[in-house]
């Protein structure tokens, strides 16, 4: 074994999986997935020659060889550690900056209050904050415009091109004029009802990779595909375009609980799978200290109201 064909991410994924038992807990805990860490842990394994780990047992379990690895790669990760804390000595006041992504409603009411308390903790750090649409922060992400991104999993990426952790789950929501007789219709909606109706839904009527968004993935499982009157990225504008009669909006939970719903109802949709979000990153960039930082911040924060932890 050479030491330039060990990564330290290697490590820190390999010390992860000793210390919590098992693959997707080490996921969790490192920000990374699964697979990412499978893959860590099978470069280790080849660059070593030997097997580290004894898949077969749960918890997951050292062999010999493990054990003897495990012991050097902690001293390994230490120091690396202490380094990144001795060079904190010599870098500027400003800890360097972070560029996040986030969609509208996210940002309404995920983000205030964690950029409070970041701040408060991480004073020379700067944020810039991107707010587009779920489309757009996908092209920013893989084009490095930004470093992290709060984004729904809808459309999902190129395959190997982004890290993702999930943070909540959320349901679909329809956005109906009071007056209409939806609007008191008992239970929630089904999707069904709605194929009936002039639709408003979030996206770009000039973008095909709309269609690959949550709303539409929902129609489609009942074998519908929608043309909608209106498409737009903007939570007020469609609820507007509610109001006044132009439709029937379909978009998340969060987009209606940061409008003004004068004059509309929300109603759950019955059936329809709900809209994953998690914070992705790029996987083939270092992240900086910066994003690390946020990163954590980001995995730590309460869920927003409405909303329920991911289904594993």
């Amino acid at each position: 074994m050479l030491i330039n064909d060990v990564r330290p991410e290697w490590l820190v994924s390999f010390l992860a999986i000793v210390d919590s038992g098992s693959f997707s807990a080490a996921a969790a805990t490192t920000h990374r997935s699964q697979p990412r860490v499978s893959t860590h842990v099978a470069a280790l394994e080849r660059a070593v020659g030997l097997q580290l780990l004894d898949r077969r047992r749960r918890p997951v379990a050292l062999t010999d060889a493990g054990r003897a690895f495990a012991a050097h790669a902690r001293e390994v990760v230490a120091a690396i550690q202490r380094c990144e804390g001795e060079m904190d000595k010599f870098r500027e006041a400003s800890r360097g900056l972070v560029t996040l992504g986030c969609y509208p409603s996210a940002s309404a009411l995920f983000l205030p209050k964690l950029l409070i308390e970041f701040q408060r903790r991480h004073p020379g750090v700067q944020v810039v904050l991107v707010e587009e649409s779920t489309l757009e922060l996908g092209a920013d992400l893989l084009s490095g415009s930004v470093d992290i991104a709060v984004r729904p999993v809808m459309p999902v990426l190129p395959e190997g091109s982004t890290e993702r952790v999930l943070l909540w789950e959320e349901p679909l929501v329809a956005v109906i004029p009071e007056r209409h007789p939806l609007a008191n219709h008992p239970g929630d909606l089904s999707l069904e009802i709605l194929t009936r109706e002039p639709l408003i839904t979030i996206g770009r009527s000039d973008l095909p990779e709309s269609g690959n968004l949550e709303t539409y993935a929902a129609f489609s499982q009942v074998g519908h595909d929608i043309e909608p009157v209106l498409m737009t990225n903007q939570p007020q504008t469609l609820i507007a375009m509610v109001r006044t009669g132009l439709g029937i909006g379909v978009t998340n939970l969060l987009a209606g609980h940061c409008s003004d719903t004068n004059g509309v109802r929300l109603r759950r949709l019955a059936g329809a799978a709900p809209r994953q979000v998690a914070v992705h990153w790029p996987a083939d960039r270092p992240l900086s200290t910066a994003s690390r930082l946020m990163l954590d911040a980001l995995s730590r924060e309460p869920l927003p109201d409405g909303t329920h932890p991911p289904r594993t």
